[in-house]
């Protein structure tokens, strides 16, 4: 019988620290809700209580003892900054941590400018280089799968469509920002989700919704060709032919997709490299990959959405002078390519 007992307090104790394990999780991870941006000061001197009492008066924090105790758990209570914050969306009690050890906001500001087709890993150099802040976790937190950042699906809706093992890779829109000097991945992330948002207006989304398409697939088609050809007009033809192949069954055979599996840009690639063991390597998959290759700009979405149907088959891209040169038979893109690319 005490054997019994034991065991029934065992099990007892395991369930709620499975459950406070679960409930844990959930409260570091997820943000409040209604909250609207605000600022938000550390004084000199406060210590934890302090900063825990005033950050649940300000209503974005639910618990004083949850923030105390995941801060003691992060062993960050030494590194929080004094100093004036931004917050421009509501964060999660994770996130809220990591932007106050990150520093106080620097008001003075920097202009940046993301170039279509940069990939997640090139904006988060490019921030090294300009050495900011926002360049320390920013690669980590755009490439956390969506369905980890359920307060983002939750704000934009363009999302929604996304598999949950998604990142936000061609999401983040390529375009001129001004940003302070010390803000935080989250900041400017949320800023460029805020554009793709007002660059993809009612009228792009109910096309692609006419069209039985999803943003997710539109994306992704749309990095494809901002990788592929330069000028808008072909985009909307590679476009064309593209959409034409996945109709047919056939592979895309895209060269974009090889560079992304391979991680190298080649002129040419070799029978080889089209045989490579990927799920982006469209010469050996049909259909689109995965997901998105790069952030396209709005040329590239334009043209994934409007696609213009020729008699077109083949095309490539001369190296010398980046011209797109199409052909309609086999016969035709060969010869092209032993005059363009095996000069």
């Amino acid at each position: 019988m005490r054997l019994k007992k034991i065991a029934f307090i065992f099990i007892l104790l395991l369930l709620v620290l499975a459950g406070f394990y679960i409930y844990y999780n959930r409260q570091i991870n997820r943000p409040p809700k209604n909250i609207s941006a605000r600022d938000f000061t550390i004084q000199a001197g406060e210590n934890i209580n302090q900063i825990a009492a005033h950050l649940q008066s300000a209503g974005l924090i639910k618990s004083v003892f949850l923030f105390k105790f995941y801060v003691r758990q992060v062993d960050a209570a030494k590194l929080l900054k004094a100093g004036d914050y931004h917050l421009s969306a509501p964060l999660s009690l994770r996130d809220l941590v990591a932007l106050l050890a990150a520093g106080g906001e620097d008001k003075r500001e920097t202009e940046i400018r993301f170039l279509e087709g940069w990939r997640i890993d090139d904006y988060a150099a490019y921030l090294a280089d300009k050495k900011l802040p926002a360049a320390a976790d920013f690669a980590v937190f755009a490439k956390t799968p969506i369905s980890e950042r359920p307060e983002l699906r939750e704000k934009y809706d363009f999302l929604a469509d996304a598999p949950g093992a998604a990142s936000l890779e061609g999401y983040l829109f390529p375009d001129t920002y001004k940003i302070f000097q010390s803000a935080g991945a989250v900041d400017l992330t949320v800023k460029m989700l805020d554009n793709f948002g007002l660059k993809l207006d009612e009228k792009i989304r109910a096309d692609i919704a006419r069209q039985g398409k999803t943003v997710f697939a539109i994306i992704t088609m749309a990095s494809l060709l901002e990788k592929e050809v330069r000028t808008e007009e072909d985009m909307k033809i590679v476009s064309g032919l593209f959409w034409q192949r996945i109709k047919n069954g056939q592979a895309l055979e895209s060269c974009a997709t090889l560079a992304y599996a391979l991680g190298i840009n080649k002129k040419q690639y070799t029978y080889e490299d089209t045989r490579i063991n990927s799920p982006y390597n469209t010469y050996t998959h049909q259909g689109l990959p995965p997901g998105p290759v790069a952030n396209p700009g709005l040329r590239a979405i334009r043209a994934a959405v409007y696609p213009i149907e020729t008699e077109y088959n083949y095309f490539l891209s001369r190296p010398d002078t980046g011209e797109t040169v199409f052909s309609q038979t086999y016969a035709e893109h060969n010869r092209n390519k032993a005059k363009y690319l095996n000069p």
